[in-house]
């Protein structure tokens, strides 16, 4: 069968039909291919640029498009936008579920999401959902520094409460006295650095010495370490107990005397004992001082063999 050319330019024309009615359904977000979706709506006072083929999205997954946006013909809501967009799921959600304007860059695009809830009754194609519109990046960063703003406009203003206040007490006493003060700092800084370097002179000089005195420390301190480790060592306690018992011992011969036991206790207690040795003491001193003044009473002495003579008592002379 011969194909003429009426029926071939009628074929192309067709094709060309079919393919700009799939373009333009294309372009609308509406895809001839694909399964059939359900149909939404929702309303809006200001879309924030959403406008036909923006995507929606549930949970995070693109599942339909926007399809048209048009003006709603109710006085009562005169201006408000109705926004028509389909979904491709089997996924069930109820007609209570939201369907939020939210940007997707910080270009300012736009999409929707539908944030499913699943109470109540089952959404049908067609049904109406609650529109709400999400905060941008840039509003919600600014309504965040809102905050920091206010902080920021307090401390500016403290600080200009601050420099008025400071301009009022700083009259000319105050900035020659200020100006004072500031050149005395300066001056004690420049003691105290001129002392800092003279430290730093001495004990550069006596480095050594002093070196050798940490020496000498830590000589010390180790032979009282080594001290310490000699009497741990000893036989202290030995020593010390022995100790004890000599004191003990001189403690009882001590009691014992005092007691009047013994010969040295006597001597202290018995006062009999005490008169006669001081007697004898006193006659025996008498006697040594007789003896010095007329030794020829005590000692005869002859070559000779001359007659003793007889002893005349002396009358005692006064002292």
């Amino acid at each position: 069968m011969k194909i003429t050319r009426e029926l071939k330019t009628g074929i192309v024309a067709v094709a060309v039909i079919a393919l700009f009615i799939w373009g333009y359904n294309y372009l609308k977000g509406l895809n001839l291919f694909d399964a059939a979706s359900k149909t939404y709506f929702t309303e809006y006072s200001n879309v924030e640029g959403l406008n036909t083929a923006s995507i929606v999205t549930l949970n995070g997954l693109e599942v339909g498009k926007v399809i048209a946006l048009k003006f709603n013909d109710d006085p009562a809501k005169r201006g408000w936008l109705t926004v028509e967009f389909s979904a491709e799921t089997d996924l069930k959600f109820s007609k209570n579920s939201i369907a939020k304007i939210y940007s997707t860059s910080l270009m300012g695009g736009k999409s929707l999401a539908i944030v499913p809830s699943y109470e109540g009754e089952t959404a049908k194609s067609g049904d109406f959902f609650k529109g709400e519109m999400d905060e941008d990046i840039i509003t919600s960063v600014s309504e965040s520094l809102k905050p920091l703003f206010a902080k920021v406009e307090n401390a500016v203003v403290s600080a200009d409460s601050v420099l008025v206040g400071l301009n009022e007490i700083m009259d000319a006493k105050t900035k020659v006295n200020l100006k004072s003060s500031i050149a005395q700092l300066n001056a004690t800084i420049s003691n105290f650095n001129t002392i800092s370097k003279s430290v730093n002179e001495m004990v550069a000089t006596n480095k050594v010495k002093i070196g050798n005195t940490l020496t000498n420390a830590e000589l010390t301190t180790n032979n009282l370490a080594k001290f310490s480790d000699s009497l741990a060592n000893s036989n202290l306690g030995a020593t010390l107990k022995n100790l004890e018992i000599t004191v003990n011992s001189l403690n009882s011969i001590l009691a014992n005397v005092k007691s009047g036991e013994g010969t040295l206790g006597k001597l202290l207690k018995d006062e009999e004992m005490y008169n006669n040795l001081t007697s004898a003491s006193k006659e025996l001193d008498e006697l040594l001082r007789e003896m010095k003044l007329h030794p020829k009473r005590f000692v005869h002495f002859s070559l000779f063999g001359k007659k003793e003579k007889a002893y005349v008592p002396e009358t005692k002379q006064e002292e």
